[in-house]
């Protein structure tokens, strides 16, 4: 509870949609980021129509997500051939260093995928695949 006379509040802050800053990306993947806090990170993620990223992980970073629009096909596992399907509306969460890459099924449809991320260093390591079977 707040005391009277007590102004250290804090001030609530907002971005429009159109005010987010550009972050690490993955080839087929836009990332804009907008909030920072100790060991936490809010992006937005767009993927075009038919688009397959490039094989990532996010380090030490756990990864929380909700698919705000779209279909989102994660590849991973050996060979990646491991995969998990979201539709609009669903969550999911990727541990550290789950190498994967993000697939737009739709040819019709971009993904937008909004993520919070909980760890530190490097957001986005891009790699060449996972290992082979």
């Amino acid at each position: 509870m707040q005391n009277k006379g007590d102004t250290t509040m804090g001030k609530i802050e907002g971005l429009g949609k159109d005010e987010l800053h550009e972050a690490p990306s993955t080839p087929d993947i836009v990332r804009n980021l907008a909030f920072r806090g100790k060991g936490c990170v809010t992006v937005r993620s767009r993927v075009a129509p038919g688009a397959v990223s490039g094989w990532h992980h996010h380090g030490e970073y756990h990864v929380f997500g909700y698919l705000a629009s779209g279909t989102l096909r994660f590849e991973s596992g050996p060979g990646g051939g491991d995969i998990l399907i979201v539709n609009e509306g669903g969550f999911f969460h990727v541990p550290p260093h789950a190498i994967h890459r993000d697939v737009n099924p739709s040819h019709t449809e971009g993904q937008e995928v909004i993520l919070f991320l909980q760890g530190q260093g490097d957001m986005v390591v891009n790699v060449e695949g996972p290992e082979t079977i």
